[in-house]
């Protein structure tokens, strides 16, 4: 079968190109990108007027199967993939049980290949359970599929873990991404430390608790070499690390999320639980370094950290809602409206950090319009609104 995408403007992040051309497919590959290309015997896509480009890649989703099916299920959550846009997913190990061996890698991948909808690709936990005591079997769950290890939603709290950790994943040739939060700063915080949570009288995190974390990943990727990758940074202090670290020769890239660069604390006020995420909605300082960061390059991922719960655990008192905040359908139009329109980024910087840049730290072939690769493409339309 034969699909001819015409008239539309392609961004392609690899050859770093804006042009108006089309994109022929062939039995669900692409064949040929160009001007003017023949339509005979193929299935014609009017694209005028819309951006055209790779398939989004999100490489930080939850989607909560196994163990957790009343807040979201693979099904569910590859769908709300597609309609966002995004074509392929990156889905974190917090599941119950935790995805810590080859097993469940498996099957996380066999149950998305059978839905035909989002492509799926597991992340490993670091340690058993994300208990933080013992390393994860890292080596099985490559072999399984695993394109990467963490323990998001939980931190590895033990230094010399972390290290033996990283040391593995070096050996691999695999990525770990860390969810940087030292506890014991953290505390039990529900928001950011400062002015509005002590207005509003509920505890705060701290933005050491993110940015000491940090310190510490650095260094430890600097010492053995693993490709280190930061997720959800939130602050000021975190982006000026990872920007030193760089400069260094870190293996490091960083991730944020839309809500921490659309977002501020302020956005708490009125004790609406959406808004309770972590790390935790920071002030417009933090934001504006946020928004530096992916200007410069500093930050070279936009990912959702989308993280459903059910109505009513979220319908709760404030400090008593679990961390968590969807955004598999509303990323791409953040980004078109905050970044985009606003100048932080242009077209082609804002789809780079959503397709081939993500794809390239998991070491997927998505995120490209190569000839030969499989067909994932979206089709954007700037001036649409729902």
């Amino acid at each position: 079968m034969k699909l001819l995408i015409k008239g539309g403007t392609v961004i392609d992040p690899v050859e770093g190109s804006v042009a108006d051309k089309d994109i022929l497919l062939q039995d669900g590959l692409i064949v040929e990108t160009g001007k003017g290309l023949s339509s005979a015997g193929a299935e014609v896509l009017d694209a005028a007027g819309k951006l055209v480009v790779p398939g989004l890649v999100d490489m930080h989703v939850h989607l909560r199967e196994p163990g957790y099916e009343a807040k979201e299920t693979i099904s569910t959550g590859t769908r709300a993939a597609i309609r966002g846009g995004f074509t392929s997913v990156a889905c974190m190990p917090n599941t119950k049980p935790v995805a810590d061996h080859a097993a469940l890698i498996s099957h996380i991948k066999t149950t998305a290949a059978a839905l035909g909808l989002a492509r799926v690709y597991p992340i490993g936990a670091i340690t058993s359970g994300s208990k933080g005591e013992e390393l994860a079997e890292m080596g099985d769950m490559k072999q399984a599929g695993a394109v990467a290890f963490s323990d998001d939603g939980q931190p590895v709290m033990q230094a010399g873990l972390m290290r033996r950790a990283m040391q593995y994943a070096k050996m691999l040739g695999m990525t770990i991404i860390s969810h940087c939060e030292d506890k014991g700063l953290s505390a039990n915080g529900v928001m950011h430390e400062g002015y509005v949570s002590t207005m509003l009288g509920l505890k705060g995190i701290p933005a050491s608790a993110e940015e000491v974390m940090v310190a510490r990943e650095l260094l430890l990727a600097e010492e053995t070499g693993c490709r280190l990758h930061i997720a959800h940074v939130s602050t000021a202090g975190a982006v000026r690390l990872v920007r030193e670290a760089k400069a260094r020769g870190v293996p490091v890239t960083a991730e944020v999320t839309p809500h921490h660069f659309t977002l501020t604390d302020e956005a708490v006020i009125g004790y609406n639980t959406a808004t309770k995420v972590n790390p935790p909605l920071r002030p417009a300082a933090d934001v504006a370094a946020i928004k530096e960061g992916l200007a410069d390059g500093t930050i070279d991922i936009i990912a959702t950290d989308h993280a459903p719960h059910t109505i009513e655990e979220k319908d709760v008192e404030y400090d008593r809602a679990p961390f968590g905040m969807v955004g598999l359908e509303t990323a791409l139009g953040l980004v078109w409206t905050e970044l985009v329109g606003d100048g932080v980024l242009t077209p082609l910087q804002a789809v780079t950090k959503m397709t081939i840049n993500p794809a390239r730290v998991l070491r997927l072939t998505a995120g490209t319009l190569s000839t030969g690769v499989p067909g994932d493409i979206t089709i954007i339309d700037p001036d649409a609104e729902e």
